[in-house]
């Protein structure tokens, strides 16, 4: 089978790549980096080495890559004649690639392709397939074949790749955990199934879950670490302060999840526990600034830490872990990242009440007054 799949980075090849490969795809990769699409095209495939004690290595074959800035043509014609397309280019970037995977459904409708295709965007963001799907349909003239042949099934996806550099620009080292969890009601094509792949009825306590512990739990560990002057999160993990916080943080979160989606108790925290050794693998050393950057997002009213608070309170949970967690972001800095400073001069301009209220979206006085108990706390902790 073939497949195409936007983003021919870390973790498009050490991480969708490898389930494809596993699955015996043929697989073009889809990229405006001219020397990864170069070094694909030379040598029809490349290494993964698992983060962990064994450094086992992975060979991936049979791979090809298309630079769609400069051979937008070629695109088309490999959607045209795919079994599956993905992407893991980031959600900013959805939009720039719609036109060509419309181009792409015209082509499979010109040459009367009526095998049934579901593209996958394998995003760190809640709903990005269908956000896909309207981007694409923009481009469209007429969506009756798109309608009929075409699925857009969302998915979440989890698995650490940290910024690396290597001499070898196709070599990818990842975490040994991976999940790549698909809506399976929204699938066109259920031929095909994924070996590694866990098809869902119901994707969203499932999106909640990652996005409300791993992307929480890591966000809590680098505002954290960032407090107590580390600068990776493995250096960090190592300091039983950071772990607590963490754990708590975790534990919060968890309430409301199991409250919610009706997870099982004993199995979520095996689930918390597999979370707090992942960030603490020595194997992977990822920057705090990386996985800290954009605070602003972060702190927003639909966010890993806003919309967890907000959702206890509904339910009369406390949460001053996440709280005190908030309170440590509105005073996290980093000259080098736009949103951080962004939210610094932010401070100095606002009262801190209006500066939760504009930053979160949270109207509740009593809430308001809670994150500037924090705020204020470890502001004097930073001064």
């Amino acid at each position: 089978m073939k497949a195409v799949h936007f983003g021919a980075g870390n973790i498009g090849r050490g991480f969708i790549g490898e389930v494809l490969a596993e699955n015996d795809f043929d697989i073009t990769f889809v990229d405006v980096n001219r020397e990864i699409i170069d070094a694909l095209n030379e040598r029809n495939g490349y290494v993964i080495e698992l983060a962990d004690e064994s450094k086992k290595r992975i060979e991936v074959q049979h791979v090809s890559g298309i630079n769609n800035q400069e051979n937008p043509q070629a695109v088309i014609a490999a959607i045209g004649e795919a079994d599956l397309v993905t992407t893991a280019i980031g959600p900013n970037i959805l939009p720039f690639i719609a036109e060509l995977i419309a181009k792409g459904i015209e082509q499979r409708e010109k040459v009367q392709n009526t095998t049934p295709l579901d593209i996958i965007a394998c995003e760190n963001m809640i709903g990005g397939s269908a956000f896909l799907e309207k981007e694409v349909r923009k481009h469209l003239s007429q969506v009756d074949f798109l309608e009929k042949y075409i699925g857009f099934p969302n998915a979440a996806v989890d698995r650490i790749v940290p910024l690396q550099k290597h001499e070898d620009p196709l070599f990818v080292q990842v975490e040994p955990f991976k999940e790549w969890v698909i809506a399976d009601h929204e699938r066109k094509n259920t031929a095909i199934e994924l070996e590694g792949v866990l098809y869902v009825a119901e994707l969203e306590p499932y999106i909640e879950r990652k996005l409300f512990s791993v992307n929480t739990g890591h966000a809590t560990a680098a505002y954290t670490g960032a407090l107590l002057g580390y600068q990776t999160i493995d250096e960090a993990m190592q300091d039983a302060l950071v772990v607590a916080q963490l754990k708590s943080v975790l534990h919060e979160t968890g309430n409301l999840l199991i409250a919610k989606w009706g997870f099982d108790e004993k199995q979520h925290e095996q689930y918390i526990e597999k979370i707090i050794q992942r960030f603490q693998n020595k194997y992977i050393s990822d920057a705090i600034s990386r996985v800290a950057r954009t605070p602003l997002r972060k702190l927003g009213n639909q966010e890993r830490f806003t919309r967890p608070i907000l959702e206890l309170k509904e339910r009369d949970i406390v949460s001053p872990h996440l709280t005190a967690t908030m309170g440590i972001i509105f005073n996290y800095y980093d000259p080098n990242d736009e949103q951080s400073c962004e939210l610094y001069e932010m401070k100095q301009t606002k009262n801190i009440e209006e500066l939760i209220q504009t930053v979160t979206g949270i109207n509740d006085a009593k809430m308001i007054g809670a994150i500037k108990q924090n705020v204020e706390r470890y502001d004097k902790q930073v001064a």
